[in-house]
C-alpha cells in the first residue's frame, strides 16, 4: 500500500528552493559549447527514462498492482522505442548515413550501446515479474496458473476453451516450398512449431508457424468455481496453445512449440513534395506500418538455438537483435489484468479532481472568464470545465464560430461530440486535425470524417509542420459587438489522459491573447505572410528565438550581480542552441533548475560550464507532461505555459504556442507548484554529470512527494 497521506491529512506545501545568488564559479572562457563531450546522446537518454519507469516496479511506495502497471508500461515504452528510435538508427545505417547528433556518437556505436543496456534491463524486467510481482500477487490471492499446476478440472476447462474459442480461429502455416514463411504483423504473438511424422498429403513434418489471432485475449480469467477459494486466477493464452498444440496438427508429433514476437519499423514518412492528399497517403502508410522491416526478435528462453537462428535469418536481423525472455513475449497485453481484477486495495486510491471556485458558481463558464483568467492544473483539477466551455458554446445561440486544434483526442471524445453538436446548430466550426500524431493516425482520420459529415470545416494544418499547439477559440456576439474567448493548454484535448497526465489549461477572455489565438488559426487555415503576434510566442517563428533571449536576459542580470533564476519544466531537452544558452547562463551565475521528465542531452554539474544547473526527473503516479517556464526577470517574474518541449522538432518543425500567465496570482501559483517539484525527495531523480540518475531519498527529513502534495493541496481547495 502507498504511504501517501490520507485525504483529510493536511499536507504542507514547502515552497523553498535554492534561488539565492551563489558566488560565481569561474567560467571557462575557452570552453567550446559545441564540444560533443558536453552532450548526452538523445537515444540513450530516452532509454534511461524507460529504465526509471521500470524502477517504479520495485518501489513499494506504489500499490502492488500499480507496480505491475509500471512494469508493463516499460514494455510498451520499449516497444515504441524499438519501433521508432532503434528503427531510425537502423535505417540510417542502411542508407550509409553517418550523421551524428550534438554528442558526436555514430549510429553504430549508439545501437551497440542500446543493445547492451536493453538486454540487461529486459532480462531484469522478467526477473522482477517472476521473482517479485507474481509471488507478491499470489500472496494477495491473485494467481497466474502455470501449466504444470493446473488441476484436473482446470485442464478439462482449458481443453474445452481451446476447442471452442481457439481452434476455430487459428490458421497454422506449414513451411514448405508452396507455403513460404508468412508475413507476420508487427508485435503479433506467434509460435514456431517443430513437427514429426507425415500429414494427410504425405508431406514430411518440419516447421510450422502458428499466429495467435489478435482477437484472442492473451490473459484469460478462470471461472470462479475453478479457482482456489478466495483467489482470482488467470491463465496465459500461450500456455493453452503450448498444452494443445498437437490438436492443431492432428496425427503429427509436436516436438516443440515456442512463442516469438517480431517488432517492426513503425515510423511513417510522408514526403510533402510527393503528396497531394495527406489523408489518402496516411491510409496507405498505416497499412505499410504493420509490415515494416524487422528491428527486434523476442523468443521464449527455451527456444532451441537452431530455431532462433532460423528466425533471425528469416527476418534479416543480427544476433544482437534477439531477446530471450522468461515469460510471455507480449507483456503489455497483461494490462487487461489491471482492469479485470477488482482489487482497489492493491491500487492507488481514487480521488475527485478539484474545481476552481470561479467555475462552481451558477454563472456560465464564459461569464466566469469575463471576470478573470481561470487556470486548471490537471489531473489535480478537473478537465471538465474545458469540455463544459465547448458544450456551452455549442448550445449558445449567440456563439457564431468555434475553432479548435486536435492532436490526440481519443476515439470517443466529449470534445468532438461538442464540435459535432455545434456544427449541427449551424455554427461556423473549424477544426485543425493533425493526422500525423504518431500511433493516433487512424483515430484522427476517423474523427476528421465524422466532423466533415457533421458540417465542420476540417483542415490538416501545414504539410511540412505538425500542428501540435493546443488551442480553442470562440467568437460570441454580446451587446452588438463580438467578444472572444480562448483556451490554451500544455496537453491534449483528451479526457482520459487528462486524468493521468499533469498539464495546465488556461481559460481566458483577454482581448489581446484571444486576438493572437485568432491570428494563429488564420495562419493555419489560410495563406499569407507572418502576422504580428502580440503576447503569444509561436513556433516555428518566434518561440525559439524569444526563449533564447529570455535565457540571455537572465544571464545579463546575473553578470550585474543581481539575483537570477530559471526554472524549466518539460518532457525533453535536446535542442543544442537552447542547451548552449543554458550553459552560458550557468557560466554567468544563473541558478537553473530543470525538471525534465525524459530525454535530456544537457550535462549538468560541469565545473566552469554547468555547475549552476540541476536536472531532475520526476516519475510517479501521474505522467509529468506540463511544459512551463519561469524567469525571475530582475524581480518581475514571467511564467509561460507551452505546448512545446525544448526539442528541435518542436521549435522548428511544428506549430506550437507558448502563452504568458498575465494574472499575477495565477503566475505565483504556478511558481509554487514548480517549487514543490524542486523539494520532492520521494519520486525525484537527479541527473549526474556522468549521465547516471540518482533517486532522492528523504533520509531523516520529512518525505515530500510533489504529486501527492499537489493532489491534496488542490483537493483541499476544491
Amino acid at each position: 500500500m502507498s504511504d501517501a497521506p490520507q485525504a483529510d491529512t493536511p499536507v504542507p506545501r514547502l515552497n523553498q528552493t535554492r534561488t539565492g545568488i551563489k558566488p560565481k564559479a569561474m567560467p571557462d572562457p575557452e570552453a567550446d559549447l559545441t564540444d560533443p563531450s558536453l552532450y548526452f546522446n538523445r537515444e540513450l537518454s530516452h532509454l534511461q527514462f524507460n529504465i526509471r519507469v521500470l524502477e517504479q516496479a520495485l518501489d513499494q511506495a506504489h500499490p502492488l498492482l500499480n507496480r505491475l502497471m509500471f512494469l508493463l508500461i516499460f514494455s510498451s515504452n520499449m516497444d515504441e522505442f524499438f519501433e521508432i528510435r532503434v528503427a531510425g538508427l537502423k535505417s540510417q545505417l542502411a542508407l550509409g548515413d553517418d550523421t551524428t547528433g550534438a554528442d558526436g556518437r555514430s549510429p553504430r556505436s549508439v545501437l551497440d550501446e542500446i543493445s547492451k543496456i536493453a538486454h540487461e534491463h529486459v532480462e531484469r524486467q522478467y526477473r522482477i515479474l517472476n521473482e517479485q510481482l507474481i509471488p507478491a500477487m499470489e500472496a494477495h490471492n491473485i494467481r497466474f496458473r502455470r501449466r504444470g499446476d493446473w488441476t484436473k478440472q482446470q485442464r478439462k476447462w482449458v481443453h474445452d476453451y481451446f476447442s471452442t474459442e481457439i481452434i476455430p480461429v487459428v490458421s497454422p502455416i506449414g513451411l514448405d516450398p508452396s507455403h513460404p514463411f508468412p508475413r507476420l504483423v508487427n508485435k503479433s504473438l506467434n509460435f514456431i512449431v517443430e513437427l514429426e511424422g507425415k500429414d494427410a498429403f504425405g508431406r514430411e513434418g518440419g516447421l510450422a508457424i502458428l499466429p495467435a489471432p489478435r482477437s484472442l485475449p492473451r490473459v484469460i480469467a478462470l471461472p470462479e468455481e475453478l479457482c482456489e477459494e478466495g483467489f482470482t486466477e488467470y491463465l496465459f493464452l500461450s500456455s493453452m496453445i503450448h498444452a494443445h498444440a498437437d490438436e492443431v496438427f492432428p496425427g503429427m508429433k509436436v516436438k516443440g512449440c515456442y512463442q516469438f514476437r517480431l517488432t517492426r519499423n513503425a515510423d511513417m514518412t510522408v514526403d510533402p513534395e510527393e503528396v497531394s492528399d495527406l489523408a489518402s497517403a496516411l491510409r496507405g502508410e498505416l497499412l505499410a506500418r504493420r509490415y515494416g522491416s524487422g528491428v527486434r526478435l523476442e523468443v521464449a528462453d527455451n527456444c532451441p538455438e537452431e530455431l532462433s537462428d532460423f528466425l533471425i535469418k528469416q527476418f534479416q536481423l543480427e544476433a544482437s537483435d534477439l531477446y530471450r525472455v522468461n515469460g510471455p513475449v507480449n507483456l503489455t497485453r497483461m494490462m487487461s489484468v489491471l482492469g479485470d481484477a477488482d482489487r482497489p486495495d492493491l491500487m492507488y486510491r481514487s480521488f475527485t479532481p478539484g474545481v476552481p471556485k470561479q467555475v462552481k458558481q451558477p454563472n456560465s463558464i464564459m461569464q466566469s472568464m469575463q471576470e478573470g483568467d481561470i487556470l486548471l492544473h490537471h489531473p489535480f483539477q478537473s478537465f471538465t470545465p474545458v469540455e463544459d466551455l465547448l458544450r456551452e458554446a455549442a448550445r449558445d445561440p449567440d456563439v457564431l464560430a468555434i475553432k479548435q486544434t486536435l492532436y490526440r483526442t481519443g476515439a470517443d471524445s466529449p470534445i468532438v461530440n461538442a464540435l459535432v453538436e455545434a456544427a449541427g446548430h449551424g455554427k461556423e466550426v473549424t477544426v485543425v486535425i493533425e493526422l500525423r500524431a504518431r500511433f493516433d493516425e487512424a483515430d484522427n482520420l476517423a474523427l476528421a470524417s465524422r466532423l466533415q459529415e457533421a458540417g465542420a470545416i476540417v483542415i490538416y494544418g501545414v504539410m511540412a509542420y505538425k500542428t501540435h499547439a493546443k488551442m480553442m477559440h470562440i467568437v460570441r456576439r454580446e451587446k452588438g459587438a463580438l467578444r472572444h474567448y480562448a483556451h490554451l493548454g500544455t496537453g491534449n484535448y483528451h479526457s482520459k489522459t487528462a486524468k493521468l497526465y499533469t498539464d495546465y489549461s488556461l481559460l481566458t477572455a483577454d482581448p489581446v491573447l484571444c486576438a493572437d489565438v485568432h491570428k494563429v488559426f488564420q495562419q493555419l487555415s489560410g495563406m499569407g505572410r507572418t502576422r504580428q503576434i502580440e503576447k503569444l510566442l509561436h513556433a516555428p517563428f518566434t518561440l525559439h528565438e524569444r526563449v533564447v533571449e529570455m535565457i540571455e536576459r537572465e544571464a545579463s542580470y546575473a553578470r550585474k550581480g543581481k539575483r537570477a533564476h530559471i526554472i524549466v519544466k518539460c518532457n525533453s531537452l535536446t535542442e543544442p542552441k537552447l542547451i548552449q544558452a543554458l550553459y552560458r547562463a550557468s557560466q554567468a551565475g544563473v541558478e537553473c533548475d530543470l525538471i525534465i521528465r525524459g530525454m535530456c542531452c544537457l550535462r549538468p554539474g560541469l565545473p566552469g560550464i554547468s555547475e549552476n544547473i540541476r536536472v531532475r526527473s520526476v516519475i510517479g503516479r501521474f505522467l509529468e507532461h506540463t511544459r512551463v517556464f519561469h524567469f525571475h526577470n530582475d524581480g518581475k517574474p514571467e511564467i509561460w505555459g507551452s505546448s512545446a518541449d525544448f526539442m528541435a522538432r518542436n521549435m522548428f518543425h511544428r506549430v506550437e504556442t507558448c502563452f504568458p500567465l498575465l494574472d499575477k496570482k495565477l503566475a505565483a501559483r504556478v511558481r509554487k507548484d514548480l517549487e514543490t517539484y524542486l523539494v520532492d525527495n520521494c519520486q525525484s531523480w537527479l541527473l549526474q554529470a556522468d549521465g547516471t540518475y540518482i533517486k532522492q531519498d528523504p533520509g531523516e527529513a520529512a518525505p515530500i512527494s510533489a504529486q501527492e502534495t499537489l493532489l491534496y493541496a488542490y483537493a483541499a481547495r476544491a
